[in-house]
């Protein structure tokens, strides 16, 4: 049996930019939870897709890999992907994949990111019945993307079901931000030299753990 609840667990991972582990911490929630997967939109179909990588980072039975609604060829931002194949994705193509089990969406880079005239990425979240994992990473200015994507989640209404912080531990920049939003800190990514479905599944445990499964 799968993990799902009656309520089961509705996450959009997305991180305060681009390369800060977003797809790695996707993949241990979808280990962790057991959960569904999906990646509304793909941007860049080379060497792979995010999809296929968590695929390939998920060892257990249960998880299902949703259909992306768009799938891009050119690796840019989605709006300008979009344009380049003469497409302007509309809201309306995004539907919540039924599944009664938890279910994982990843966003693609960060939280305002375009995906076309009048519509950003964090558009989507409230519609689908979404809860919010930020990923942060920690490097100069990662304070500041990290606040303006909180408060951006905040002037938004949106929850934020937890903080994940990556990479090597930097207590001064992560006690702050803590103290300072008050938000729920879910367990910590160490630097890996490979990130592989057993380095996933060495984190799944103390993942479930947080969310009492």
């Amino acid at each position: 049996m799968s993990v799902s609840s009656s309520c089961p667990e509705r996450l959009f991972v997305t991180g305060i930019g681009t390369d800060v582990g977003k797809t790695v911490v996707a993949a241990i929630l979808t280990q962790a939870l057991q959960a569904d997967y999906w990646k509304p939109v793909q941007a860049g179909l080379e060497p792979t897709t995010d999809t296929a990588t968590v695929r390939n980072l998920v060892s257990n039975p249960h998880s299902v890999f949703h259909p992306e609604a768009y799938r891009l060829q050119l690796p840019a931002s989605p709006h300008a992907a979009a344009a380049a194949e003469h497409l302007t994705i509309q809201a309306g193509a995004f539907q919540l994949p039924v599944t009664a089990n938890h279910l994982v969406v990843e966003g693609a880079g960060g939280l305002l990111v375009p995906l076309a005239p009048g519509l950003l990425l964090a558009d989507l979240i409230a519609p689908l019945g979404l809860e919010v994992v930020v990923v942060s990473r920690n490097y100069l200015g990662s304070i500041n993307h990290t606040l303006l994507t909180l408060e951006a989640l905040q002037q938004r209404g949106l929850r934020v079901r937890g903080l994940v912080f990556n990479g090597e531990p930097t207590p001064a920049t992560e006690d702050f931000i803590a103290q300072h939003t008050g938000l729920p800190i879910m367990p910590r990514v160490h630097p890996e030299t490979d990130v592989s479905a057993a380095t996933v599944s060495r984190y799944a445990p103390t993942f479930r753990a947080w969310f009492g499964l």
